[in-house]
């Protein structure tokens, strides 16, 4: 199972928001690319970095943190938040992502992302947020009246193999990710299932791995010292 630490960016800093609420970021590190450089430091070959600006705005705010950061480490990034547009997929990508997550977009547009994966093929993967079972968007601001494993099984109709599921009920909540809704993704939809949202804990690893996930990312328990990321690489990446 890959894991993936997370670097939330709010403002040019490195958050992080409870239950996806901009009114109630903590600022843990001023710079990204020293939240990322500690990840580095601690064996990390995956990064999870999204931008919130953009999630909210629709506008893409990072794309210079990215380049900063891929110049500066050898590490594989996947990047979502504000990708509404083919060209926004471009401007990730020229600026070293690794995979760009389309999230909203998915919802509200999904030719946007049968043009990115014609285009750009495993480079591109979706963001499923969800709440009850319901797909969230506009930075998780809005619920729709979409099931989540129905935009999943669409995705995968369009050429997606990778996605990011979060139950954005769980995260940053320090209460455990969402087995049950997470494990129903992956064996109804049959993708590569990233899970997200809670996980605070090894426990949570191995249930994230038992029920098949191909990769997790950790946020808010990293940055807290509730989780070792150099005890979790030794446990589950070879």
């Amino acid at each position: 199972m890959k894991i993936y630490p997370a670097v939330d960016v709010l403002g040019g800093k490195a958050v992080r928001l409870l239950q996806g609420d901009y009114n109630k970021a903590t600022v843990f590190n001023e710079s990204p690319l020293k939240a990322a450089e500690e990840w580095v430091k601690c064996g990390s070959k995956n990064l999870h970095i999204v931008d919130l600006d953009g999630a909210r705005y629709g506008k893409s705010c990072i794309n210079d943190i990215l380049k900063e950061i891929k110049s500066n480490f050898n590490i594989f990034v996947q990047t979502g938040g504000g990708v509404r547009t083919l060209k926004d997929v471009e401007e990730r990508l020229n600026a070293g992502a690794d995979r760009v997550i389309i999230g909203t977009a998915a919802v509200k547009n999904p030719k946007l992302v049968e043009e990115a994966v014609k285009a750009f093929g495993d480079k591109i993967a979706v963001g499923i947020d969800a709440k009850d079972g319901y797909v969230a968007v506009t930075g998780w601001q809005e619920v729709s009246q979409i099931k989540a494993v129905d935009l999943g099984l669409n995705m995968k109709s369009l050429g997606v193999k990778t996605v990011i599921y979060t139950d954005i009920s769980k995260d940053g909540m320090m209460q455990g990710f969402n087995a049950v809704e997470t494990s129903e993704m992956i064996n109804k939809t049959g993708l590569n299932i990233i899970a997200s949202g809670g996980i605070s804990s090894m426990s949570d690893l191995d249930g994230a791995a038992q029920v098949g996930s191909y990769g997790a990312i950790i946020g808010k328990a990293l940055y807290n010292g509730a989780l070792s990321l150099k005890d979790i690489l030794k446990r589950f990446e070879v």
